[in-house]
């Protein structure tokens, strides 16, 4: 693990590299963040969704099941 003084460093390279652009460095990262962020909600809602349609589909097997004359 880098100490303060290599931290410096990487942090005044990086100035050097990104001085100009870094506005639209950071902006650009915040875009992708967000755009991940959304990724992983979509990701999630859909995996919710397909969970709540097996579990519909799981009750309706067992009550017609259940209501099958061969039982």
């Amino acid at each position: 693990m880098p100490g303060p003084f290599e931290w410096t460093i990487i942090l005044g390279i990086g100035l050097l590299i990104f001085g100009r652009r870094l506005p639209e460095v950071g902006k650009s990262l915040g875009k992708s963040i967000f755009e991940f962020k959304k990724g992983l909600s979509e990701g999630k809602r859909e995996y919710e969704d397909a969970k709540e349609e097996l579990r519909q589909v799981e009750e309706d097997l067992h009550d017609n099941e259940q209501n099958s004359p061969l039982n």
